[in-house]
This record gives C-alpha cells, sequence and structure tokens, in this order.
C-alpha cells in the first residue's frame, strides 16, 4: 500500500471531521437551551480532537494534512447554516443525520481502501466516536 493512498483517504476523512466540527457550531449557536448547548460544546470538542489525531497521522506518513472542509464542504456548511431550524428537536433530528450518515456510514465506505494498521485503528476510533455522538443523539430524541 502506498502511503499517498494512505494520506488521500486519511484527509478525506479529515475534511469530513471538519465538517461535523462546522455543523456543531451552528447546533451551538442556534439551540437556546443550555444543557443540549453543552452537549454539542462536548461533541465538538471530541470531534477536534479527532481532527487533531488524523492530522498528526498525515503528518507522521510525511502527508499535509487538510486545514478545512474543502471549498465543496464550505458550500455545504454555509446552506447548512442558513436552513437550519431553531427548534431543539429538528436540530437534534438534522445533528443525527449527519453524525449517522456522514460521520459513521460515510466515513466507513470511505476508508474501505487500503489503510496501515495504525492508520486503520486511528479511523476506528474516530469512527467509533461518531457512533457514540450518534447514539447518545438518538437517546436525546427518544426524551
Amino acid at each position: 500500500m502506498k502511503n499517498e493512498t494512505v494520506i488521500a483517504e486519511l484527509n478525506a476523512l479529515l475534511k469530513g471531521t471538519y465538517m461535523g466540527i462546522r455543523s456543531m457550531e451552528h447546533y451551538i449557536e442556534k439551540v437556546a437551551d443550555e444543557e443540549l448547548r453543552r452537549h454539542f460544546q462536548s461533541m465538538q470538542q471530541e470531534t477536534k480532537h479527532n481532527a487533531q489525531i488524523l492530522a498528526e497521522r498525515i503528518q507522521n506518513l510525511s502527508g499535509v494534512p487538510a486545514d478545512s472542509e474543502g471549498i465543496t464542504g464550505a458550500m455545504q456548511g454555509y446552506l447548512h447554516r442558513m436552513m437550519l431550524s431553531e427548534d431543539s428537536k429538528d436540530i437534534l433530528e438534522d445533528a443525527l443525520k449527519g453524525v449517522d450518515d456522514y460521520g459513521v456510514h460515510y466515513s466507513e465506505e470511505l476508508v474501505r481502501g487500503d489503510l496501515d494498521s495504525e492508520s486503520r485503528q486511528i479511523v476506528e476510533e474516530v469512527i467509533d466516536t461518531n457512533r457514540r455522538h450518534a447514539d447518545f443523539l438518538r437517546q436525546l430524541l427518544q426524551h
């Protein structure tokens, strides 16, 4: 397996992670409920930590980590922010859809290729964090 391929896959995941961080920022801005805001802040901090770990791994493979979600991601983020409701239930549903669809399922598809064992372990930890976030959001929606 070539480092270039691994770096490209990790960078794609990193860009998606940046999109998640940006989405969490939108939720934090819009949500009125203080407790829910704190939950989103906590999830955002964990997501930022994952971005840092991915960036370090890319550097250790002699690559240059992405430093944003990219132009397409930025455009999607702008539209997301403009269309986001201020209703807590709508925000939770939007967050769950984003974390589940992109943070878990799309991320799993994205990194199905050839990864070295250390990169695979990091990716699994990132996806596991996203699974925990999705499960937590499901629980909040049930209450």
